[in-house]
C-alpha cells in the first residue's frame, strides 16, 4: 500500500504539469519534490481518515455477513500502512504462515507484550479473519477500537465477573463453530510488563475444547519497544509460528492440561526468538 501511494504521488506530478507547467519553472527543482511529498502524505492522511470514519460511523454490534466482509477488507487494506507508520519490521520464525491451513476457523494463542500485538498477528495471518478477545475496559477507554473489534467478531471479557466471562467464552465457541471468524487469544490475560511469559488463565481454553478448533501457538517479542523507537528508528519484531495443535492431539484433556501443554510450547518458542 505504501509503495502504491509512492507511485501514485509520482504519477500526479506529470498530470498536474499538464495544467500548470511546473517542470518548466525555474523553481521546479524544489517545488516538484515538495509536491511529491505533499501528495504522498495526502494519500496517507485520506486513507487513515477514511479508515477511522468507517469504524466511527459503525454501530456497536456484531456484524452481518456483508459488514464482516467490508470491515475485514478495509482493515486488511490498511494493515501494511499501519505497520509502516509504526516503523515496524516483522521477522518471521518457525512455520511459514502459508502452511497454516485457512480452510477452517482456528484459535490463535500468543503471549502479550503491547497493545499493537493484535495488529502484528493480523498482519502475519491476513487471510484467517481473526477476531480478538479483549478486556471489557476497552469499550469505555477506547470506544473506536471497541467498535472495530466488534465489526471483526471481536469479543470483550469481564475477568472480574465469572458469569459474564463465561458468556464471552460461550460466544467465542459459537463464533468458531459457526465458522464466522477465527479467535485470537492472549491467555496471559494482561500485557507482560517484564516481557516474561506469565501464567495462563487456563479457563479460556474451554474455547478450544468445546469448539474442537485447531490451536495455532505463536510467540512474539519486542513489541514493547515500539513506543520508544517510533520517533527514532525501526523496530524489528520477532514472530514465531510454533505449532498447530489439532483436536486429536488434545482430546480428553482438561483446560489445565491443555494450558500447560501450550504454555510449555510457547515458552520454548518464545525463548528461541528472545535469545537471537
Amino acid at each position: 500500500m505504501v509503495y502504491f501511494y509512492l507511485i501514485a504521488a509520482g504519477a500526479l506530478l506529470p498530470i498536474l504539469n499538464n495544467f500548470f507547467p511546473i517542470f518548466e519553472k525555474s523553481y521546479s527543482w524544489w517545488l516538484s519534490p515538495l509536491l511529491y511529498i505533499a501528495f504522498f502524505l495526502g494519500f496517507i492522511i485520506i486513507h487513515i481518515g477514511l479508515l477511522l470514519l468507517a469504524f466511527a460511523v459503525a454501530k456497536p454490534k456484531a456484524p452481518n455477513k456483508f459488514e464482516a466482509k467490508f470491515y475485514r477488507f478495509i482493515l486488511n487494506w490498511s494493515l501494511p500502512l499501519i505497520v509502516w507508520l509504526a516503523k515496524v519490521e516483522i521477522r518471521l520464525h518457525g512455520m511459514d504462515p502459508e502452511d497454516v491451513p485457512n480452510d477452517q476457523r482456528m484459535l490463535f494463542v500468543c503471549n502479550h507484550q503491547f497493545d499493537l500485538d493484535p495488529v502484528i498477528l493480523m498482519s502475519v495471518f491476513p487471510h484467517h479473519d481473526i477476531g480478538f478477545i479483549g478486556k471489557k475496559d476497552i469499550i469505555k477507554k477506547l470506544p473506536l477500537i471497541a467498535k472495530a473489534m466488534q465489526k471483526l467478531y471481536g469479543l470483550f471479557i469481564d475477568r472480574e465477573n465469572d458469569r459474564e466471562a463465561a458468556k464471552t467464552i460461550i460466544e467465542a465457541i459459537r463464533t468458531l463453530k459457526d465458522q464466522k471468524a477465527s479467535i485470537g487469544l492472549f491467555p496471559e490475560g494482561y500485557t507482560s510488563k517484564t516481557c516474561e511469559l506469565l501464567p495462563f488463565r487456563n479457563g479460556s481454553f474451554k474455547i478450544a475444547l468445546k469448539s474442537k478448533a485447531p490451536i495455532v501457538v505463536c510467540a512474539i517479542n519486542n513489541t514493547r519497544t515500539i513506543p520508544k523507537n517510533i520517533c527514532r528508528k525501526k523496530t524489528v519484531i520477532d514472530f514465531n509460528i510454533i505449532d498447530v495443535i489439532y483436536p486429536s492431539q488434545y482430546e480428553g484433556m482438561n483446560t489445565t492440561e491443555l494450558g500447560d501443554m501450550i504454555h510449555e510450547k510457547m515458552e520454548a518458542g518464545y525463548n528461541e526468538i528472545r535469545n537471537k
